[in-house]
């Protein structure tokens, strides 16, 4: 959608169009925009049921979630006994006066308005979770046409999910590209550069949505490119071929990839299928921090980097624009001066950029939210499978369940390219790397968010306590309920060639197909079972012991589900991240070293 398609939306004037009724807690347009007037029914006009949010949540495929029916006008009862209003409600009509604004009664003192639990958005994207708050919250059907036409698509074909949401855990590519377009970004680097993956993170929500992992992917780690095809404007498709041993950062445009080819990259090296990806470049880093006033950031030295132009002093500070970006980009400041520490520097900055969309300073200003939210749309490309506002806001609603203090920070485990004598780039830590890829294949949350859960499970955990046969005495017939063909076949080669399972028998496909790994074994097979369980890294709730015990040569059942990744991959990841991994919470402020 261009200018010319989005009608009356561009006529609002964004600084005076939202005004808080007092008494309803409803966002009201004001169509009268004197200034010191107060709003009366014959001036204020309440957006319409139709205009809300995008009414369903169409595309979502997750149901049960609690939330009352899109035609409900009930008020939710906080658990203080008093109410609010969310922001995806409906709105009435300023017709009959229902909906009106009316001045409050003198004397009285106006009620602070009640923060909606839709409020709880992220800006882990770089802003685009600022546009679900705007939406919701005024609930405008003009808002939500010209933030709609802010936005850029890209066809990504099978590297994603066609889905915007899942039943599942769902993963996120965020990718912040350092291509030189806009005024003032010529300076940066190669002039006219098709731009690379400078800033990567997978972004990985649970399945109960009540934790986020941020795995930042440094640009500069040696891996493989793997083969990917792209979507021509004209529909054909262009195959470009694989290169071995690249910097990870020309996963994206360079010889024609597009974010796509990422995508594919992070999931041949972690093992972890990203559903969507959110690109911004430097110009979202720009005015992003200027529309929402400045990011707060912390530094434990004065900075004074003649490179990027950075002047920082000691303690607390707000950075906004080319000063934000300076930030962003400088790698002489921090640390040793490698892409490791100015990561570490970047998380740290999205962190704090969480926290100010989330303080009411933010959230009760509609003109700083409609600034961000346009600001944040225009900068922001995406897969075509949530490339409408209304299905980007379906998907940034389910991620907005989640605590900012169970959002993880980390860094991807790494160890200096053993095949360079000065080592200027790094590779995958092959023992601490899958560990946490297994993490996030499996799951597991690196916060500590239910142990409640933690002590109903602890029967089920203690099946896999206990002495452990060896090797050459487990007995096992493996079959394939997953999507990987000859998964049962390549399975019993890895047991015993590998890990000397030689009682292991391929039994080929399973009778149906099945979401999780099984494990079916007899009491007096126990031992034979955590053994399998171990080397394969099969979770307590694979466990499935019977009641009467095995006879004669009778073997475990193992049957492989959509979770089985391929041979010698762990299944589940441990239950806590590597030691020497460093984490931080998205809530907490830290001061830069």
């Amino acid at each position: 959608m261009d200018a010319h398609s989005r009608g009356r939306a561009d006529d609002i004037d964004p600084a005076d169009q939202w005004v808080l009724n007092p008494n309803t807690g409803n966002y009201e347009l004001r169509l009268d925009h004197s200034a010191g007037e107060s709003s009366s029914p014959s001036r204020t006009a309440t957006a319409e049921g139709t205009g809300r949010r995008g009414g369903s949540r169409a595309g979502s495929s997750r149901e049960g979630s609690g939330r009352r029916g899109s035609g409900s006008r009930e008020r939710e009862e906080t658990p203080d006994g008093r109410r609010h209003v969310p922001g995806q409600r409906s709105r009435r009509s300023s017709q009959g006066g229902r909906g009106a604004a009316e001045p409050p009664p003198a004397g009285r003192r106006k009620r602070k308005p009640q923060k909606s639990r839709k409020k709880k958005a992220l800006l882990w994207t770089g802003g685009v979770m600022a546009f679900v708050v705007v939406a919701g919250s005024a609930g405008a059907y003009a808002l939500y046409q010209k933030l709609n036409g802010n936005i850029d698509a890209i066809d990504v074909g099978d590297a994603g999910s066609k889905n915007v949401v899942t039943d599942g855990p769902m993963n996120i590519l965020i990718i912040g590209t350092d291509k030189r377009t806009g005024k003032g970004n010529e300076g940066y680097g190669d002039k006219g550069s098709e731009g690379h993956a400078d800033t990567t993170i997978l972004f990985h929500v649970s399945e109960d949505r009540t934790n986020a992992t941020a795995m930042s992917i440094p640009r500069d780690l040696m891996t493989e490119i793997p083969e990917c095809e792209t979507k021509n404007e004209d529909g054909t498709s262009t195959v470009i071929p694989g290169t071995p041993n690249q910097r990870f950062n020309t996963s994206l445009g360079q010889n024609g990839r597009n974010p796509g080819c990422t995508m594919q990259t992070v999931e041949n090296i972690t093992g972890v299928k990203p559903d969507h990806f959110m690109m911004v470049d430097f110009n979202a880093v720009k005015s992003l921090t200027a529309a929402v006033g400045g990011v707060k950031v912390c530094m434990a030295k004065p900075i004074d980097d003649p490179k990027s132009h950075l002047k920082l002093p000691q303690g607390e500070s707000k950075v906004q624009g080319e000063q934000a970006l300076a930030l962003l980009r400088t790698r002489d400041s921090f640390g040793n001066r490698s892409d490791l520490d100015r990561i570490k520097v970047q998380q740290q900055f999205l962190g704090s950029m969480i926290r100010e969309m989330k303080s009411s300073d933010t959230l009760t200003n509609p003109k700083k939210l409609y600034s961000l939210a346009d600001a944040a749309t225009k900068a922001l490309t995406v897969d075509t499978a949530i490339g409408d506002a209304k299905k980007l806001m379906t998907l940034a609603e389910e991620i907005g369940k989640v605590n900012t203090k169970n959002i993880s920070f980390l860094t991807m485990p790494v160890i200096d390219n053993p095949a360079e004598p000065k080592p200027v780039t790094v590779v995958v830590d092959p023992v601490k790397g899958e560990q946490l890829f297994a993490m996030m294949r499996s799951d597991t949350s690196l916060t500590e968010v239910k142990q409640k859960e933690k002590a109903a499970k602890g029967k089920q955990a203690a099946l896999l306590k206990g002495p452990k046969a060896k090797a050459a005495d487990v007995r096992v017939d493996v079959l394939n309920g997953g999507e990987i063909p000859g998964a049962a076949g390549s399975t019993v080669t890895w047991l015993q060639n590998e890990q000397g399972v030689l009682k292991s028998t391929n039994k080929a496909n399973a009778p149906e197909k099945i979401k999780k790994t099984t494990l079916e074994y007899a009491p007096n097979q126990a031992d034979q079972a955590r053994a399998l369980a171990e080397m394969m890294g099969l979770p307590a709730t694979a466990m499935k012991q019977g009641t009467a015990d095995a006879e004669g040569l009778e073997a475990m059942v193992l049957t492989l589900g959509a979770d089985f990744k391929g041979a010698g991959q762990l299944i589940t990841g441990p239950a806590k991240p590597p030691k020497d991994i460093e984490k931080a919470s998205a809530d907490k402020a830290v001061c830069a070293q």
